[in-house]
């Protein structure tokens, strides 16, 4: 399941979450933005439960672009599910995969992690 995150939802969210979150800020208005949103069940069912899959409008949601400090969308970035950290970010449309990849990062499967088990 994708969730809406908000303003007011996200703290809540990001505090009392065990799992590594994926979230996509866009603007209705973006072309690049919604070739991200038609990504994110894709993402969602490749992790099923493993990992929480969100998406933010900036155009509603002014704390949170500002938190991040977004200039243009889309922006999506992994946190950590132990620290609550950004752990990966990307700027504009990326592939699915790098999207994968920024979880697992989050998750503390990336490459690392997998070389040296931790």
């Amino acid at each position: 399941m994708i969730t809406e995150l908000t303003d007011e939802t996200y703290s809540e969210l990001v505090a009392n979450s065990d799992k590594a979150i994926f979230i996509d800020f866009y603007s209705p208005m973006c072309g690049p933005c919604q070739e991200v949103l038609a990504n994110l069940p894709h993402i969602d069912n490749f992790f099923k439960d493993e990992a929480i899959v969100a998406k933010v409008d900036v155009t509603q949601n002014p704390k949170l672009a500002k938190k991040y400090e977004i200039g243009s969308v889309p922006f999506c970035v992994s946190i950590g599910a132990k620290d609550k950290m950004v752990k990966d970010y990307e700027l504009g449309s990326a592939s699915v995969d790098r999207y994968i990849k920024m979880v697992q990062k989050a998750q503390g499967k990336g490459f690392f992690a997998r070389l040296f088990g931790k």
